[in-house]
């Protein structure tokens, strides 16, 4: 009874962060889910208080980045970056994209996934409008490259942040590692695009006779103090949503300042109702790894450090967060493959990284991408979606994890 209750509640929690049925929070299913789950016994109070405390770090520093995200479009840096990709592009849809693949792979890796798709998806859209731009090879960069752009930091995306939270290893040597997989994902992607939109590549822009936005030096400079920050503050031991929280608390009092927000957006940019379904989810997963989906996966992920392992770990996490979503997937593998080291966790987030572009349900932000670009013409087909992602998935996987283990074999974990 535990097992199926705990797996209804799981249901129950993904099929809302899906549809959000009238509008509604997720914390109003989350909250009454793991209060069932813990009132029949499904999950302890000391196992429920001891995940809340494990993710609590993880969830503020989701929370400092959302805030740090949403004052910077505040302050004019995605509506300056629509700009200079309408410049960079010199009325060619082939240099249209490129700028939004660099851009969107920047975006993500220094500001997560979720900046790309609730923040940047619209300026790429407003850009795409004003320059007459083909809205598909464009439009699904920023939806992949949310994803698969996210390998690089641990701030990069939430999986990054759980797995950095269990392994013995720095800031520093975290992004050494996945750099050059977060490079090879990339141009995958990028080579995905000319492969299955090459007539979009063709096509020749509108001139955009708006003025350009100015760069905002101030909000600028602290994103990049920030970023040094996380990795200077590996080093001292010293947690990154400290440093996030030092980076968003700076942009937010310089704009109450200014009188540009106020106390209530600033607190409402910080998204209290997704935090808090976060928590309530990694109760749920713990519920149900409890109650037996942790020794079947553990049954099924490979041993060891080799390549053909780090291929499987790769692969089971990609599949897994296709049928359960990436975060539930990475909450129930990490504790399974961090017993085999550095090497094969990393190998985790390839898969719960890259892996979710293959259906609109392995992400969260992909869905929130959906959502995003609904009112676009050609965007988004299923046909579409599902052709970039078999071009561009299996190959982003297998290459992705070929470079963690030539960086393992280089550096060393």
């Amino acid at each position: 009874m535990h097992e199926t209750l705990a797996l209804i509640a799981l249901a129950a929690l993904l099929v809302v962060a899906v549809r959000r049925p009238r509008g509604l929070p997720e914390v109003v299913v989350a909250a009454p889910a793991v209060g069932l789950l813990l009132a029949v016994g499904a999950v302890s109070w000391a196992s429920a208080r001891s995940e809340v405390e494990r993710l609590g770090p993880v969830v503020g520093f989701l929370a400092a980045v959302l805030a740090l995200a949403a004052s910077c479009e505040g302050e004019g840096v995605f509506r300056a970056a629509g700009r200079l990709m309408a410049r960079a592009s010199r009325r060619s849809a082939s240099r249209q994209v490129l700028a939004v693949v660099g851009i969107a792979s920047v975006t993500t890796a220094l500001l997560s996934l979720d900046t790309t798709v609730v923040l940047l998806t619209p300026v790429v859209i407003a850009t795409l409008r004003a320059t007459s731009g083909p809205p598909r090879p464009s439009l699904y960069a920023t939806a992949h490259l949310a994803n698969s752009a996210s390998l690089l930091l641990p701030v990069s995306n939430l999986t990054n942040l759980l797995a950095f939270a269990v392994l013995p290893i720095s800031f520093s040597r975290f992004a050494a590692l996945m750099v050059l997989p977060w490079l090879v994902a990339i141009a995958v992607e990028t080579g995905g695009l000319r492969l299955v939109f090459r007539s979009d590549f063709a096509t020749r822009l509108s001139p955009d006779g708006d003025p350009d936005e100015p760069l905002p030096v101030f909000a600028t400079v602290v994103v990049v103090l920030t970023v040094v920050g996380f990795a200077l503050a590996s080093l001292a031991g010293i947690a990154p949503v400290w440093v996030a929280t030092a980076g968003a608390a700076v942009l937010a009092i310089h704009r109450l300042i200014a009188r540009r927000t106020g106390v209530v957006e600033v607190v409402r940019s910080t998204s209290p109702s997704f935090c808090l379904f976060v928590l309530g989810l990694g109760i749920v997963v713990k519920a149900v790894s409890s109650d037996g989906l942790a020794r079947v996966v553990g049954h099924v992920v490979p041993s060891g450090t080799g390549l053909l392992a780090l291929l499987g770990v790769a692969a089971v996490a990609a599949v897994l967060s296709n049928l359960m979503n990436n975060l539930p997937a990475t909450l129930v593998l990490l504790p399974i493959a961090a017993v085999g080291g550095v090497g094969p966790a990393l190998a985790v987030l390839i898969g719960v990284d890259i892996g979710p572009n293959l259906t609109y349900p392995g992400s969260l932000a992909t869905l929130l991408w959906r959502r995003a670009v609904r009112d676009v013409p050609e965007v988004p087909t299923g046909r579409d979606f599902a052709t970039y992602a078999i071009a561009t998935v299996p190959a982003a996987i297998v290459l992705a994890t070929l470079a963690l283990w030539a960086g393992l074999k280089t550096i060393g974990a």
